[in-house]
């Protein structure tokens, strides 16, 4: 059963360039705080844009995925109109290019995808390093069209294409000591000149718990809206796990390795009392320095509620039953 979607927005005239170019001098002005700041810019973005239903843009600078992709409405898509191509290729944290949201656009040029291996290790039977092209002809691509919520207060929907991770690791075989999985980006300064500055510790890393992990909803994409992943939305592999805030989607992934303790993730080293291991979408548990009880969609102009686990509970909610979910963040 889905959640019944929020009404779409009507169509309405796109926010004028410079003011959205603008938009960080009169948020200062407004002596907004930087959290609420990057939420109303997500909200200033393109405003009004017609959304569009999936594969309905051709987009020339994105290269078509060479093998069939299953495009039946699955049985978590949601039906809300997906947000349009441009904003989610230019509107995204990808702190590996820059701070800004354009910045993984400009700069992620200088990404080479391919030849990318990827490392599957740990608590496995049968670990292996594969090349992508490999990797992904193990498995059917299928289009789901999942809501993404940021943690910042802002939302898309995207049509991305994949396939479950849950596919991949029963093909390497937990042991019977695996509880986690760890996910790990590319470390390479010339290819994601970011990382030459101490913003973060180097290479971002992420973490789930293995059932987290084995749940139908957990995609390992490799594209959205048709097409191959763009470099800024994190080629040639990323992680999307839609009823946890957009940081868990770890992108350009180079090692998967199963565990048996919990895994320190990059956010959570960074600011344990902000970002939690679990990071599932919680209208009921604030950010230290904003509420998350609503959103903007990206392409909206009114905020919406936010759902728990981002409208996925049916799906997800038993994964926690017992847990207290303000302790456990």
């Amino acid at each position: 059963m889905r959640d019944k979607p929020p009404a779409e927005p009507p169509s309405s005239e796109v926010t004028p360039e410079q003011t959205y170019l603008r938009r960080r001098e009169l948020l200062k002005n407004a002596g907004l705080f930087a959290g609420t700041a990057v939420a109303v810019a997500g909200g200033l973005h393109l405003l009004g844009r017609k959304q569009t239903r999936p594969m309905d843009r051709f987009v020339p600078d994105a290269g078509l995925v060479a093998q069939p992709v299953v495009k039946a409405a699955g049985p978590f898509d949601t039906d809300e109109p997906p947000t349009p191509y441009e904003d989610v290729t230019t509107y995204n944290n990808f702190y590996e290019f820059g701070l800004d949201k354009n910045d993984p656009a400009r700069f992620a040029h200088t990404l080479k995808p391919r030849p990318w291996s990827v490392v599957i290790d740990g608590e496995v039977h049968k670990p292996r390093t594969v090349d992508v092209e490999q990797l992904t002809s193990w498995f059917s691509l299928e289009e789901r069209v999942y809501r993404m919520r940021c943690v910042e207060a802002w939302s898309m929907v995207i049509p991305w294409l994949g396939f479950p991770l849950a596919a991949l690791l029963k093909r390497v075989e937990p042991t019977r000591h695996a509880k986690y999985v760890a996910f790990t980006t590319l470390l390479d300064p010339e290819q994601m000149p970011g990382q030459r500055r101490a913003l973060l510790d180097w290479p971002y890393t992420e973490g789930l718990r293995l059932d987290e992990a084995m749940n139908p909803l957990t995609l390992l994409a490799t594209g959205l809206y048709g097409r191959q992943l763009p470099n800024q939305n994190g080629a040639p592999l990323r992680l999307v796990v839609p009823w946890k805030y957009g940081f868990k989607g770890i992108k350009s992934i180079v090692r998967i390795s199963l565990t048996r303790e919990e895994p320190m993730t990059t956010w959570r080293l960074a600011a344990p009392r902000e970002y939690g291991f679990y990071a599932n979408v919680n209208p009921a548990v604030p950010h230290p320095r904003w509420s998350q009880a609503s959103e903007r969609r990206i392409g909206d102009f009114e905020r919406r509620p936010t759902l728990p686990f981002n409208g996925y509970a049916e799906q997800v909610a038993h994964l926690y039953t017992g847990m207290d979910l303000r302790r456990f963040y």
